[in-house]
């Protein structure tokens, strides 16, 4: 079964850090990218975080640099996403998605074949 399962998130306070994690199955999760969106309630899903199939090459939106690393580990079919300094405003629902070929370029420009189910973050000040 072609699946993408998450685990992580929760209520955490201004300034906290959460890690995400979203497991792969039923593809082959080392030829592909992989990324992190969110969607705040009453806005529209917004990209956060890709990486490329190899681990090497990443890319964020702005907001989030220099707060939120993402990475993956092939021989575990995962996907993480690290978030530190957490601020209000990262108060979202996190979905994780498989792209449907091996670059960033892929996430970024929503090519996108497989979604988790995704997690609740919230961010209390």
């Amino acid at each position: 079964q072609v699946q993408l399962v998450q685990s992580g998130g929760g209520l955490v306070q201004v300034g906290g850090s959460l890690r995400l994690s979203c497991v792969a199955s039923g593809f082959t999760f080392n030829t592909v990218a992989m990324g992190w969106f969110r969607q705040a309630s009453g806005k529209e899903r917004e990209f956060v975080a890709a990486i490329n199939w190899g681990g090497h090459t990443t890319y964020y939106t702005d907001s989030v640099k220099g707060r939120f690393t993402i990475s993956r580990d092939n021989a575990k079919n995962t996907v993480y996403l690290q978030m530190n300094s957490l601020k209000p405003e990262d108060t979202a629902v996190y979905s994780c998605a498989a792209g449907r070929g091996p670059s960033t370029t892929d996430i970024v420009q929503g090519t996108l074949e497989i979604w988790g189910q995704g997690t609740l973050v919230t961010v209390s000040s």
